[in-house]
């Protein structure tokens, strides 16, 4: 276990140390959007394409597991907070007290910590993150917020492939999967994960390849960021 906490504080580290490189952006780039969010489906290269774009935008990548992780200890969300000046704290104090108003909240020590774990990577930008209800904390003017989706045969075909399991296992792995993801999103957020409406572009895997997936995410970003 202690080994686990030391290597998710020497990533933390090493995150600092790039945003201490490339400091938050100042007023007149704040205005553009520079964080992508990540909801997926089970099986529909959600991860993969967040991956992509990443490595296309050169933006940072904050995976799910890797967030959650962070948002349980309380360690890591002040030392991520110490990123910011005073001003910036300031900001993100009055705008986690607004969305507890605003959406009905009542946040427990984790979901104090992801507020200020999500919060802080959207004031440094540059960055997508994967899962956690990123798309749900956010304000809509400051992230793109992408939802991943593929028809049910394609998802247990490449969960199936991706553990070696059985058809039957692939199923039974997307619905815990997808149950556990509904219920984290409705337990914190009172909000629904499939809801279209929660999201700004769906991207049907099924149909796109990753590489045209990416595309249009990026197009989509880069004509937001215009019209901004």
């Amino acid at each position: 276990m202690k080994s686990k906490i030391r290597s998710i504080e020497q990533i933390v580290e090493e995150q600092v140390k790039r945003w201490q490189i490339v400091p938050a952006p100042e007023k007149k780039e704040a205005e553009t959007i520079s964080v992508i969010t990540i909801s997926r489906e089970p099986g529909s290269g959600g991860n993969i394409l967040a991956k992509q774009l990443s490595e296309q935008l050169d933006f940072d990548l904050f995976y799910q597991d890797f967030i959650h992780k962070m948002a349980e200890s309380a360690d890591v969300s002040v030392r991520l907070l110490e990123t910011l000046d005073e001003k910036g704290v300031s900001v993100l104090e009055e705008w986690i007290d607004s969305l507890v108003d605003k959406r009905h909240l009542w946040p427990d020590r984790y979901l104090q910590h992801l507020m200020k774990i999500l919060g802080t990577i959207g004031k440094h930008g540059r960055a997508v993150i994967v899962g956690r209800g990123a798309n749900f904390l956010l304000p809509p003017e400051k992230r793109l917020s992408v939802r991943v989706i593929a028809p049910p045969e394609v998802r247990i075909k490449n969960v199936a492939r991706e553990y070696n399991v059985s058809v039957e296992d692939a199923k039974a792995r997307i619905l815990k999967t997808e149950s556990d993801r509904k219920a984290f999103i409705k337990k914190y957020f009172n909000g629904d994960i499939k809801n279209p409406l929660n999201y700004d572009l769906s991207i049907n895997t099924g149909t796109l390849s990753i590489d045209d997936a990416a595309n249009a995410v990026i197009g989509a970003l880069t004509r937001l960021n215009r019209h901004n």
